[in-house]
């Protein structure tokens, strides 16, 4: 791979992580912690939402943004023609 198309390719994958760590700060910080006082008035499964996020939801969001890493990757993997 000659040094501008790894340097696209990596420029892809630092795109991806960014996007991907800003939406899991914006679900476990801003929605667990910042926003918690103003989402506590909704209830999800006879809990605060703003407890749920805290507890629960950042974790759930962080096992699903594993899986679309994972996914992500192969399509830039196959487009950058390095792909196993």
């Amino acid at each position: 791979m000659d040094k501008s198309k790894a340097a696209a390719y990596w420029k892809a994958n630092l795109n991806l992580i960014v996007s991907l760590l800003a939406i899991w700060a914006l679900v476990s910080y801003v929605f667990g912690i910042l926003l918690a006082p103003a989402l506590n008035g909704i209830r999800l499964g006879g809990l605060p939402l703003g407890f749920w996020f805290a507890q629960q939801g950042s974790i759930y969001v962080f096992v699903i943004l594993i899986f679309v890493y994972a996914a992500r990757m192969q399509r830039v993997d196959e487009q950058f023609n390095v792909h196993e």
